[in-house]
């Protein structure tokens, strides 16, 4: 599939949306979680976690960095331009003032997980307590332009992306050999205890009002080409993260599954994002791609080693590459993965996709 094939895709989304009506035009849009949707919070942040240089961001509209960790748009821009809406700024940014607050606000900071201990070599990041934390005082600053009550309806009507779990296998029970956590933990075990935090983590959301959340699970972390190039000898996914994957991704939807009759709504949705980067992992010539197991930009095996730099190899077409640097999806496979998000089947998103969500909110306040 070409550009123009992608473009034409992301217009029938568009226009299949812009029947939903003016509500959901009008709706805030949160995002929590870690570099897969960090739209540049960790620019502002002294640490080691940030892609404010190029090549990032070289199809970006500005054709700069903006610390996304992509060539272009990331998830969660690709999610506001299938709503219509502006593209949420990062919180720490300066022009998050006045009218723009109320489109909604990104907290995410690369290199965090589900435990504070997570991405701890990167130093200064924001933790997802810390994320929280910012939600309160984000909406403490709306309340001055709406008060408490306009405040509320924004926050109970607004859409909420959070996407953890990885960089907790990837960057901290799996960084090293013999990590803390593997020598505390047997890997179900670690499972179990991630699953139970991150159950903390979302009752907390809830009760700073969230009630529409796409919760993603986790990609198959043993296929992206930095664990190719440290731990494959035959360009096989690493087993043992995959099994990690194969664990934590199951127990995240019963989880989620929980808490909804425990609330008694349809608050936590579980995006299954682990299965459509499976199915361009698995075929890619399928969605276009000659390579699901080479970055566009990095170097050794499989480009998947260091970081994505200005003397990195860089792919001259980022549309056929799968994964952008070691760990993150291209603009284009964020695409695919954002399509299910909105239209795709239970085997994607449970209870009910994105445009379905759309539908009902546009007809009904949420809880």
């Amino acid at each position: 599939m070409d550009r123009l094939s992608v473009l034409l895709a992301s217009l029938i989304s568009l226009t299949t949306l812009a029947t939903l009506g003016p509500s959901v035009e009008a709706r805030a849009f949160f995002v929590f979680g870690d570099s897969l949707v960090d739209s540049g919070n960790n620019d502002y942040l002294v640490t080691t976690a940030r892609a404010d240089s190029p090549p990032y961001g070289i199809d970006y509209p500005t054709g700069r960095p903006t610390g996304r960790f992509s060539n272009g748009l990331n998830m969660a821009d690709l999610i506001s331009e299938s709503m219509g809406t502006e593209t949420t700024l990062p919180y720490l940014s300066p022009q998050l003032t006045g009218s723009r607050l109320l489109v909604g606000a990104n907290f995410a900071s690369a290199g965090i997980g589900i435990l504070n201990d997570t991405g701890s070599q990167f130093l200064n990041i924001i933790r997802i307590y810390k994320q929280l934390e910012y939600f309160e005082q984000y909406q403490r600053r709306v309340s001055e332009q709406l008060g408490p009550d306009g405040t509320q309806r924004l926050v109970n009507q607004a859409l909420v992306l959070i996407t953890l779990g990885g960089n907790d296998f990837v960057n901290n029970y799996y960084l090293v050999p013999f990590s803390a956590r593997s020598r505390q933990f047997a890997l179900p075990d670690y499972v179990r205890y991630l699953i139970s935090e991150y159950r903390r983590v979302l009752l907390r959301m809830y009760e700073l009002g969230a009630r529409r959340v796409l919760v993603t699970g986790t990609g198959p972390m043993g296929c992206v080409p930095a664990e190719l190039a440290m731990r494959s000898r035959d360009g096989n996914c690493a087993p043992e993260l995959q099994r990690a994957a194969g664990l934590f991704n199951p127990q995240l939807n019963q989880m989620l599954s929980s808490l909804n009759r425990q609330i008694g709504g349809d608050v936590f949705i579980a995006a299954n994002t682990g299965q459509t980067h499976f199915d361009f992992i698995s075929a890619p010539q399928a969605f276009g791609f000659v390579t699901s197991k080479i970055a566009c930009c990095g170097q050794g095996p499989y480009n998947g080693l260091g970081l994505c730099t200005r003397l990195s190899n860089l792919c001259p077409n980022r549309d056929i590459y799968a994964f952008w640097d070691p760990f993150h999806p291209t603009e284009r496979a964020n695409r695919f993965i954002v399509r299910q998000i909105l239209t795709g089947s239970t085997l994607y998103m449970k209870p009910m996709n994105l445009s379905t969500i759309l539908a009902i909110d546009s007809r009904t306040e949420t809880p």
